[in-house]
């Protein structure tokens, strides 16, 4: 992929989280992206209280992939990255 092409996926990634984030926010939490694999997954880093949180896996599954892949059918998942 291109580093234009790449840019843009990232653009409409964040585009996608935008919708999520006022419900992580109300938490004091927030999410940030790493990046958009070859493969077309998205890693995404938990911030403020969203790190380590019990709640986190749920809502990476129910909330962040769903948004995303609602918005962007070609990517296939989305994980927490692990430093």
């Amino acid at each position: 992929m291109q580093t234009t092409e790449r840019q843009e996926l990232l653009e409409r990634v964040n585009g996608a989280l935008d919708t999520v984030r006022p419900h992580l926010a109300i938490d004091g939490g927030d999410v940030e992206v790493v990046e958009v694999t070859d493969d077309m997954i998205v890693r995404i880093k938990w911030l403020g209280n969203c790190q380590g949180c019990n709640m986190s896996e749920m809502t990476l599954r129910a909330g962040l992939e769903q948004a995303i892949k609602n918005s962007i059918p070609e990517i296939q998942g989305v994980e927490e990255w692990k430093e």
